[in-house]
């Protein structure tokens, strides 16, 4: 009898159920990315560029939306659970895939520690040790909650989502009434340079990377060659909307050099606009939308784990799949632990710089690989492929040095540790 490759063995023991539509593809795109930029990554990417911070979110949205339409093209043909991953392994090849697929867990896993962390922030003002508590509970919470099946994690990330935004609108309302904004805060344009500005387009591209959940879901969506072209532009083009009026808002209420410093920047901005009273508000609105872009990475991350399991680049035990809740049980239960242990030792600007340059990697493959696909598959130009390849190369190199050097370690570690492996295969 012919064998079956240990990946098809594995898809044929446990598939996804395909749940979702496009309203809720769009919402957890959504849910992955207001929270990860506006309530988090505007702290340091002001330090780098201060008011050029605004410049930087527009050349970060550009690169995004190449990403966006390379990825929505390449999910409509390989509508999978594993996203790049998958991509880079169908069009370039098994090393680039698992190079995109290491870049995605690794820079999420940083990403899941650093929304946590600023869930924390924000929801306690208190002692760090009392944070690391909040943030260890809220991530084994969620994880719990993701282990129920997808459509509770939709059902929960509407909620988070509505909230985020009602809390957002309240901050640039609170800026404009409080009477402290003024144009006198966006002085400082030039600092950083050119330099400090494609920086601060780094690490506010950690701010638009949760289209990619979108894609990574493509097992569970509904007619995805449709559903997944339309979802993702969609949930980045509100998402660069909302970004650009409360940063816009931010600056004037607080200025750079209040944001860089603060743990917690959009409630110093309502403070230093001259509506302490919002500050509540702020923070609950800030803890609910880092809660939702957890919540959804966690669903992203556990599908990537799956598919590269299926595949042996990660232990077999994790392409388990739920019988009952058909959810990537065991890949979610381990990223719950290793995201728990981040919490309670990681930086949280740290993880941000460390989270950009393992998925601006995995998007240049997803770029490349794009750009390999027949005129049948493809939905755009070439060139926008081409322009995200070189975008997200350029933002790599000019993240902080430690970011750098850090990200290289590890990729350094996983390709080796890849190569070892296969060895002894063989």
């Amino acid at each position: 009898m012919r064998q079956r490759p240990p990946a098809q063995a594995a898809q044929d023991d446990g598939e996804l159920a395909r749940r979702l539509g496009t309203g809720d593809a769009v919402v957890i795109g959504l849910g992955s990315m207001i929270g990860a930029g506006v309530f988090a990554a505007f702290g340091p990417a002001a330090g780098a560029a201060g008011t050029g911070l605004l410049v930087g979110l527009v050349l970060a949205a550009v690169i995004a939306y190449c990403n966006a339409v390379a990825s929505a093209q390449l999910a409509a043909a390989y509508p999978t659970s594993g996203g790049t991953y998958v991509y880079g392994r169908e069009r370039l090849g098994h090393w680039w895939g698992f190079a995109a697929g290491w870049g995605f867990v690794v820079g999420k896993t940083a990403s899941c520690a650093a929304m946590a962390l600023t869930f924390a922030s924000y929801a306690v003002p208190g002692p760090w040790w009392a944070q690391r508590i909040v943030a260890v509970a809220g991530v084994l919470a969620l994880a719990t909650l993701n282990y129920r099946g997808v459509t509770k994690t939709v059902a929960l990330t509407q909620i988070l989502v509505g909230t985020s935004l009602t809390a957002l609108a309240i901050v640039v309302i609170g800026i404009a009434a409080g009477g402290n904004a003024t144009t006198a805060h966006l002085d400082g344009w030039t600092r950083g340079g050119v330099y400090g500005v494609l920086q601060a387009a780094g690490l506010l591209f950690f701010a638009f990377a949760g289209y990619a959940r979108i894609a990574t879901l493509g097992e569970e969506v509904r007619d995805p060659r449709r559903v997944i072209p339309r979802a993702i532009p969609s949930a980045l083009f509100i998402a660069v909307i909302v970004y650009l009026v409360v940063g816009f808002a931010a600056l004037l209420g607080a200025g750079p050099d209040a944001l860089a410093t603060a743990s917690a920047p959009l409630t110093a901005a309502v403070e230093a606009a001259g509506s302490p009273a919002l500050a509540p508000v702020v923070r609950i609105g800030g803890a609910l939308a880092a809660l939702g872009a957890l919540l959804a990475l966690i669903a992203g991350i556990g599908r990537t784990g799956l598919a590269m399991a299926r595949h042996r680049d990660l232990p077999g035990w994790l392409a388990a799949v739920h019988p009952r809740h058909k959810v990537p049980h065991h890949a979610e239960i381990a990223l719950a632990v290793v995201v728990s242990v981040l919490v309670a030792t990681a930086d949280l600007r740290g993880v941000i710089g460390f989270s950009s340059f393992g998925v601006l990697v995995y998007y240049a493959v997803a770029n490349a690989s794009a750009l390999t696909q027949p005129a049948s598959d493809r939905r755009w130009p070439r060139g926008l492929n081409v322009l995200g390849l070189v975008g997200c190369l350029a933002l790599v190199v000019t993240l902080p040095w430690q970011s750098v050097l850090a990200g290289i370690a590890m990729f350094a570690l996983g390709l080796a540790g890849r190569w070892l492996i296969l060895r002894r295969r063989a």
